[in-house]
């Protein structure tokens, strides 16, 4: 069994600007603290921020899903901005599912707004088929309204 959710959020701000947070380690520090009731900590074991980069991520206690999951950053293309991550130890793969991968676009639209998209990509084994209903693009969502809001905040057009 396979399956695919995304959701865009409208960003006010050049994509390039927003492809500085959701391109780099820091999106995790800032989703860190200011989403602390659905992730208790997200830090870089390896790497750094690039391809090959793994991230050990813990949900808060209390929430859905599995406690805690590695990831690593298969795709980090600047040009495109484009981010993917695959769970490569714990979490969904300890839940039948064979591949668990996300991936973050920041898509241009006009010169001071951007769509950030995100994508759950997953593959899951016949026998564990119910725990599709596991998948859950909210969490994202969530990570995704905290970036618009940090960049919104953090951004100011320069008028000559």
């Amino acid at each position: 069994m396979e399956g695919r959710v995304l959701e865009e959020i409208e960003v006010k701000v050049p994509a390039s600007e927003a492809w500085k947070l959701c391109g780099s380690l820091l999106l995790a520090k800032i989703v860190g603290e200011r989403l602390p009731n659905l992730f208790s900590k997200a830090e870089a074991i390896e790497g750094d921020g690039s391809a090959g980069t793994i991230l050990h991520v813990f949900f808060a206690p209390g929430t859905a899903g599995p406690p805690w999951y590695k990831e690593k950053f298969t795709v980090v293309d600047n040009e495109r901005r484009v981010k993917e991550a695959e769970v490569v130890e714990g979490g969904f793969l300890d839940l039948g599912f064979t591949l668990y991968r996300v991936r973050l676009e920041v898509i241009e639209k006009e010169e001071e707004e951007c769509v950030v998209r995100a994508t759950i990509e997953y593959k899951l084994k016949e026998e564990a088929a119910g725990n599709a209903d596991l998948v859950s693009i909210q969490p994202l969502v969530a990570m995704m309204q905290v970036a618009a809001d940090y960049l919104t905040n953090n951004y100011t057009t320069t008028t000559n």
